[in-house]
């Protein structure tokens, strides 16, 4: 059997192991998102208190390694208090994505906020819209255009930093090539796996470009 047949019979194995690295990196940048777009309506708030437990949670999940928190998430998590333990890797991993993605989500969201001109909102409170009213119908929609380019890319962060969770035994994308180089003894496998790793970061590459031409349309 040459190289290239044996390529093609880890494609299948591979494919398969991707469906955790997708349905991963989908789940915590969704999630992320919007936990992200409460803590950062916090962190602009009026309310010292809850601008500062924002600007902490932002600072403690940023400046912390990922593979820390999933290692926390996973392993000292269950030490520290007992009840909280997790059971699942699959649910383990959601939990460690996303409370690290919702921290520079948070960042991401705030900055698009801000960039909206400070006349909007006093135009609508002069329309009598409430603060709150004012976000959710007003600010917020201008802001998704902006807010496109930077998500994008941190979903290709996201989908990359899987290959992380191989750490616990999770077997997606970069588990299953470790499994299959070491059963056959050569790391040809890396050549498919990072072509599946490459396609995926091109179609969502280009779906996020579709999603702010489709945007920018409106403005």
């Amino acid at each position: 059997m040459n190289n290239l047949e044996r390529m093609a019979g880890w494609i299948p194995p591979l494919i398969d192991a991707s469906k955790i690295t997708l349905s991963l990196s989908v789940i915590s940048v969704v999630l992320g998102m919007v936990a992200g777009t409460f803590i950062a309506l916090g962190r602009i708030s009026a309310n010292k208190a809850v601008s500062r437990a924002c600007s902490v949670y932002i600072f403690i999940f940023r400046g912390t390694p990922l593979l820390m928190q999933l290692f926390f998430v996973w392993y000292a998590l269950p030490l520290a208090i007992p009840e909280l333990t997790i059971q699942n890797r699959f649910l383990a991993a959601c939990i460690a994505f996303t409370i690290n993605s919702a921290a520079y989500q948070a960042e991401i969201i705030r900055a698009a906020i801000q960039s909206i001109d400070s006349g909007q909102m006093e135009a609508a409170k002069s329309l009598g819209l409430t603060y709150a009213q004012a976000m959710r119908h007003i600010i917020i929609p201008q802001s998704i255009k902006r807010l496109i380019p930077p998500v994008g890319n941190e979903f290709i962060m996201v989908l990359k930093d899987t290959s992380l969770v191989s750490t616990i035994a999770l077997v997606d994308l970069m588990k299953r090539t470790s499994q299959i180089q070491s059963s056959a003894s050569t790391a040809l496998v890396y050549l498919p796996s990072a072509a599946l790793y490459l396609i995926f970061t091109a179609v969502f590459t280009y779906l996020f470009s579709w999603l702010e031409k489709r945007h920018s349309v409106y403005e």
